[in-house]
């Protein structure tokens, strides 16, 4: 595989304001969420980044990207019909390669010297195929992701092979048909936001939106793709953080802020305001 295009959905009505908020990185600057996405596709060999938008956003999204903002095309989803939809808008600039996906809504920490973007690529390059990051889940939180039911590979413990995709599957959904060998009790496997796939996927998307009226989600279309191809989960050394949840923006900043120069600025600040907390009650 040579991946060298990315896409970014980020044309949710409700969470168009979300790649536009500031946070400050492990160095200490202030950066917009949006740069620290496209950061993260640069680092894993990203040339050109196709961004989709809600409608008369597209200036502010590229003041947004600050210095990244040459690299990025955009596509507006003028009717939106879900995140299947605005994935599938991106298909003429992807054309017949495969590409790197990320979501708008995620910031993304490495536990190692690799982006999470970039671990996910190697594999893929790699074992020329589709893969997905996924993220040890507690139970609780599957409401906010889609989860795969998978089987590991021989000889790694951080890999799967898909079998099975659900989008934001119920508990008793989940303990049925997603329970992974090996994995804790009440945890799944759930996306962490970054894929890696082939263009078939559009073909699979075209299907849903010709079939169906109503919002269109990808998971449907990585279920059947999982059917038709290879398709793996890397369990990525990293970990995402949804600043769309609630308290999102700040569990991401504190993390940012912790793997960062000012661990102990902050770690001593934490201190201060938990004690000044008890103090008020």
């Amino acid at each position: 595989m040579s991946i060298r295009r990315a896409v970014i959905t980020a044309a949710a009505p409700d969470q168009k304001s979300l790649p536009l908020q500031t946070l400050v990185d492990q160095q200490g600057q202030h950066r917009s969420a949006l740069e620290l996405i496209v950061d993260e596709a640069v680092s894993a060999g990203i040339e050109e980044v196709c961004v989709v938008v809600c409608p008369g956003v597209a200036d502010s999204y590229a003041k947004a990207a600050g210095p990244h903002g040459s690299r990025l095309n955009f596509v507006e989803q003028c009717s939106p019909r879900g995140y299947g939809d605005a994935l599938f808008r991106a298909r003429d600039f992807v054309a017949d390669q495969p590409f790197l996906h990320l979501i708008s809504d995620h910031v993304f920490i490495s536990h190692n010297d690799q982006a999470c973007a970039r671990q996910i690529v190697e594999l893929a390059n790699k074992e020329n195929c589709a893969v997905s990051a996924v993220q040890e889940t507690r139970e609780n939180m599957l409401s906010y992701f889609g989860a795969v039911g998978a089987s590991r590979i021989a000889n790694r413990d951080d890999v799967y092979k898909v079998k099975s995709v659900i989008e934001k599957p119920t508990p008793t959904l989940a303990e049925q048909d997603l329970v992974v060998a090996g994995m804790r009790a009440s945890h799944y496997l759930c996306f962490s936001g970054i894929h890696v796939l082939t263009p078939g996927i559009f073909e699979l998307l075209q299907e849903s939106l010709a079939s169906s009226d109503d919002n269109v989600q990808l998971s449907p279309s990585l279920d059947a793709m999982a059917q038709k191809e290879r398709y793996l989960a890397l369990r990525v050394a990293g970990t995402r953080y949804n600043i769309g949840a609630k308290y999102g923006l700040l569990k991401s900043q504190l993390a940012l802020a912790l793997s960062g120069k000012d661990r102990d600025v902050i770690l001593t600040d934490l201190l201060e305001l938990v004690s000044e907390s008890r103090g008020a009650q």
